[in-house]
């Protein structure tokens, strides 16, 4: 077993170690990261699916100290390597989903072309599997005591997740950080679009009391609606509404700390890149303008800590990849400060 204690955390990240350079196995390791490399249903900007190995090798960069948990790491990380196999198969699904996107926004009719509806057959099924795969992966982990964060690839592949942590814990809301709402039913066609997410965790997961939305600012009438008509379990805090109270004169405190008071005692964190300003994640799926600086996210998770609830798992998921790695660069630093939070959640 690998001492950690005796581990110097400011010598040169050795690339051989695992994540942020820590000399740590899965089984040492309290807290396991998933990589889920899938990008199937994306409907904009494409390389989400590549985003895993683009961070693990950005967080050879990320410093080990952080002075609001300075011995988180101690805790040990571990990211299990990527899924070849998965990653192929969303390679080969993105292809069909790009030829049915491109058909239908034609005004074609489905029904009448016999391969269009192979397709979309094709790829819902695709999203079942990795539903259940991420079920499955996540469900072993957890039953044997270990803190759980996902990083994709699109939103979509956090729905496995949801439904192994629903579980183990009867009653929890989601805060989800994102540009969108991800209501959409199907959206183009897809059963598990990552336009979809939130609306089948609420459809297939009773055990989600809540679910707070925060920064969205890009949605559909559809979307709205269902916010309207669903609004005892779901709490929306629009990007705009954010910064005309604080136009107005209210802080981020004072709004921080009224986001956490609609959550339930645990709460899981899903953690859409897009949330953020688009100068921080430029090469995401779906860039929306506005959005925030990473502190004021950070705040605000630091506030449900504070808060006494729980945090019971994260993802982090849509985070683009570019030639200058700075995706990949916010990503790795957003996924240290996501496991650090966590382990002080649950290791006090």
């Amino acid at each position: 077993m690998v001492d950690l204690a005796n581990y110097d955390p400011n010598s040169v990240s050795n690339p051989n170690n695992n994540i942020f350079g820590l000399p740590t196995s899965e089984d040492d390791a309290k807290l396991v990261i998933v990589p889920v490399p899938w990008e199937v249903t994306v409907s904009y900007g494409a390389g989400t699916a590549r985003a895993p190995e683009a961070i693990f090798k950005a967080a050879l960069q990320v410093d080990l100290f952080d002075s609001e948990v300075p011995e988180g790491w101690k805790q040990g990380y571990y990211m299990r390597p990527v899924d070849r196999k998965l990653l192929m198969k969303s390679d080969y699904l993105r292809k069909e989903a790009e030829l049915y996107i491109d058909y239908i926004s034609r005004g074609e009719e489905v029904s009448a072309n016999q391969f269009m509806s192979k397709t979309i057959k094709e790829v819902n099924e695709g999203g079942e599997f990795l539903k259940q795969w991420v079920y499955d992966q996540t469900k072993v982990l957890l039953n044997k005591g270990k803190l759980v964060g996902i990083l994709g690839g699109d939103h979509s592949v956090s729905l496995g997740y949801f439904k192994s942590i629903a579980e183990k814990h009867d009653n929890f809301g989601i805060l989800q950080v994102d540009a969108h709402c991800d209501l959409r039913v199907a959206y183009e066609g897809f059963t598990y679009s990552h336009a979809s997410i939130m609306y089948n965790a609420l459809a297939e997961i009773p055990q989600l009391s809540k679910l707070v939305q925060v920064g969205v600012r890009d949605y559909g009438g559809d979307e709205w609606e269902y916010l309207k008509q669903n609004n005892g379990r779901i709490t929306t805090y629009f990007d705009r509404d954010i910064k005309y109270r604080q136009y107005e004169g209210e802080n981020w405190k004072q709004i921080a700390e009224e986001i956490v008071s609609k959550l339930p005692q645990k709460v899981f964190i899903s953690f859409d890149i897009d949330g953020l300003d688009r100068k921080l994640c430029p090469h995401t799926g779906t860039p929306v303008p506005g959005g925030f600086e990473t502190e004021e996210v950070f705040y605000l998770f630091r506030k449900v800590i504070e808060s006494g609830r729980t945090i019971i798992g994260f993802d982090l998921t849509e985070v683009g990849i570019s030639d200058t790695d700075w995706n990949a660069n916010v990503g790795a630093r957003v996924l240290f400060k996501l496991c650090n939070l966590l382990v002080a959640s649950n290791c006090k």
